[in-house]
């Protein structure tokens, strides 16, 4: 089976639509396609209790982000201050590039 197509890139900033941390924005950490989910940093925290290691000899409570469905996700566009849908276009040179459906601000460099 071939990787779902997620909206989202590594880099891009987004807000929390859904769920416990809704109205939150983050920069995404990493998009997981096979599973279609996304992880936003400082969002969806959560508790680890690790085991002393040579690398950490200390060990404790440890708290990381971790990954939320990329459904509840949504693109934040910072000319527009909110989120927003996204669409596709064809610059001049032929490259395909994610743009914001309300204003037309180019999310791709």
């Amino acid at each position: 089976m071939a990787n779902p197509k997620v909206h989202v890139k590594k880099g891009d900033t987004v807000q929390v639509v859904t769920g416990k941390d809704a109205g939150a924005k983050g920069k995404v950490i990493e998009v997981i396609r096979d599973k279609n989910r996304v992880v936003v940093e400082k969002v969806n925290i959560v508790k680890r209790h690790t085991k002393p290691t040579k690398a950490m000899p200390q060990g404790g409570i440890m708290e990381k982000e971790s990954p939320i469905d990329a459904s509840n996700v949504m693109i934040y566009c910072n000319k527009c201050a909110r989120p927003v849908r996204i669409g596709k276009k064809f610059k001049d040179d032929g490259k395909k590039v994610r743009i914001c459906r309300k204003c037309g601000e180019v999310f791709d460099k």
